[in-house]
């Protein structure tokens, strides 16, 4: 039995898997109502914080064979406490902590060699004017814990664009760093697989397309990158995984850069120790999903391939819409393109909230770009930029047989 901490999309999208492995998958869950609860009939109601839910999660009938994690938002003090009590947990504190703290994360990449936006901590306004001084423009502040989704995160130019952060320092608000800002050409990202015993697998690498800090487009593999730079890219994850000591699935989020001779290169932004947006596409991209591939993971089974199945997959985030009910636009979608897969994640709509993906797969990047962005177009209640030519003939052509 896998245990879950956090009942989001991430958690929900973890039971296909677990039901076709075999697994039983229990999850804590916010409220009744949250996404995973709404599938995974094993929950249990709390917040991460809460040790008796926590405890209640892993030693419930079945006993938990391993806890595991959809955010990082966990005590480690408590993760601690229940592997000293036996209870196996992964991806262990000691590699979560790189996660849920951009200090210690930067601390220890810059220990390991790996290339890094250059960023120092920032315990005083002094220390973010003297950042600023060296940058000689614009740089990235962030909290050292509880940001994502461009939360946490701020493009300052004076120190007291972040006053209310910095004057927060001297009452135990959350650290603070600066980093430079990058004039980064695309950002990439990279997912691995690792389990206990050191076996690692990568998926392609993708290219994610951002609007206001949060993923709206993954496109796999990511297009016109230079082979070098992919095997880079790659190696740079696995040596993370390797080097944090991460089980589970890893996304390791990166910035391409252009070097002045005109190559180019990457730098590590961000990391997240669970499945991630820029994961998504492998549900019905990949042979192995990220989902299966960390259940396989915390449990220590042999790893999936990790190969496309197509040529080009293109997930595109559904953030926000106008219909109160995205299933209501189901018949419209399956209308528009019979083999766009939809993918909601039953949450109470707001503007801008991830409510959901489509994946379109392919031999050709334009015509499956166009109609993933048409397919989450019609669920996000807006008239697509056009009907997709693929989809009026896989329509045409799908007629049941005799």
């Amino acid at each position: 039995m896998v245990a879950v901490v956090g009942g989001g999309q991430l958690a929900r999208m973890m039971a296909p898997a677990a039901t076709a492995l075999g697994v039983h998958l229990r999850v804590l869950v916010e409220g009744p109502a949250s996404s995973a609860a709404q599938v995974v009939p094993d929950s249990v109601v709390g917040s991460a914080s809460d040790v008796g839910a926590v405890r209640a999660l892993v030693t419930g009938v079945p006993g938990a064979d391993v806890l595991t994690f959809e955010h990082e938002h966990v005590p480690n003090d408590l993760l601690e406490q229940l592997v000293a009590e036996g209870h196996p947990v992964h991806p262990a504190a000691h590699a979560l902590v790189h996660a849920q703290d951009k200090i210690v994360m930067r601390q220890r990449l810059t220990a390991l060699g790996v290339p890094c936006p250059r960023w120092a901590p920032l315990p005083d306004a002094a220390a973010l004017q003297r950042f600023l001084d060296e940058a000689g423009g614009a740089v990235v502040v962030k909290t050292a814990r509880g940001g994502y989704d461009g939360k946490g995160v701020r493009v300052v130019t004076r120190t007291d664009e972040v006053a209310d952060w910095l004057d927060a320092l001297g009452d135990g608000g959350v650290p603070l760093l600066a980093e430079e800002k990058v004039p980064f050409v695309r950002e990439l990202a990279v997912m691995v697989g690792r389990r206990p015993s050191g076996e690692v697998r990568a998926w392609p690498v993708v290219e994610s397309v951002q609007e206001g800090g949060v993923c709206s487009e993954v496109v796999a593999p990511a297009p016109d990158l230079d082979a070098t730079v992919a095997q880079e890219a790659t190696a740079l994850a696995v040596q993370v995984a390797q080097g944090l000591d991460v089980t589970g699935v890893l996304a390791v989020e990166l910035f391409e850069v252009r070097d002045p001779d005109g190559g180019s290169r990457v730098l590590v932004n961000e990391l997240a120790m669970r499945p991630h947006n820029t994961g998504h596409w492998t549900i019905d991209g990949a042979v192995t999903s990220q989902f299966e591939q960390h259940l396989r993971a915390v449990l220590d089974l042999p790893l999936g391939a990790t190969r496309a199945r197509a040529p080009w997959s293109v997930m595109v985030n559904v953030l926000g819409s106008r219909h109160a009910d995205l299933a209501d636009a189901l018949p419209a979608v399956a209308a528009l393109d019979a083999d766009a897969k939809v993918h909601l994640y039953g949450k109470e709509v707001r503007p801008g909230r991830k409510l959901g993906h489509v994946t379109v797969t392919g031999d050709d990047l334009a015509d499956v770009r166009a109609r993933a962005r048409a397919a989450a177009a019609v669920l996000r209640g807006e008239e697509p930029a056009g009907r997709p030519a693929a989809a009026t003939a896989s329509t045409a052509t799908s007629g049941g047989a005799a």
